[in-house]
């Protein structure tokens, strides 16, 4: 189970695009989360599937203390604002400190321009957050839950990097507890000569 995070603004359409990702729904009358919701959905990676379980973080001040507690076991977020109202992007940076202050130092964020539907209201342009996520380390992309546009991938993109990380690490912790010849590599330091009294690092390669 991947732990994603939604987080953000109040008002900038987290909620709707949980409910677009997991049940395919849109709601206009959409009421400001309160603490916390969540919801689940499975998708296929590589051929595996992956189950996700993806929490809606209230964007109010005073359930701040209540989300904060939800970074810890998250392996990613998406951090949302709204393209038509600048003051959802400024606060971006509040955010994302935010999340590095809780969450996992390794926890992947995407940074995500809700609304795109709005374009002729547009407030944010593309260009300037696009650059505020490369010099963050942040992936980008723009989304509309009314119309879906990007929603799907979205959470797919994320999802994956999240699946192919958390695989790469837990194959280069196998490797490093186990001593079978199976191993690619294996070091092996020998002791000190009368020679030179330097310690020798060898590498063994050996193929499977």
């Amino acid at each position: 189970m991947q732990l994603v995070v939604l987080i953000g603004d109040s008002g900038v359409g987290k909620s709707n695009l949980l409910s677009r990702f997991t049940r395919n729904e849109f709601n206009l009358e959409s009421k400001s989360t309160i603490g916390v919701e969540f919801a689940t959905r499975s998708i296929q990676v590589d051929g595996k599937t992956i189950k996700a379980q993806i929490w809606d973080t209230a964007g109010q001040e005073r359930y701040r203390a209540i989300t904060s507690a939800y970074y810890r076991g998250a392996v990613g977020a998406l951090l949302v604002y709204d393209i038509a109202k600048h003051l959802t992007y400024e606060n971006v940076e509040r955010w994302l400190k935010e999340l590095r202050d809780h969450a996992d130092s390794n926890i992947i964020i995407m940074l995500v321009g809700n609304k795109s539907d709005l374009r002729h209201l547009r407030a944010v342009p593309t260009d300037e957050a696009r650059a505020f996520a490369e010099k963050n380390n942040l992936s980008f992309i723009e989304t509309s839950a009314l119309d879906s546009t990007n929603v799907e991938a979205a959470f797919q993109n994320i999802l994956a990097e999240i699946y192919r990380i958390v695989s790469q690490k837990q194959i280069a912790d196998r490797a490093a507890h186990d001593d079978s010849p199976s191993n690619n590599v294996v070091d092996i330091t020998v002791p000190p000569t009368a020679d030179n009294g330097k310690t020798n690092r060898l590498q063994c390669c050996q193929n499977l």
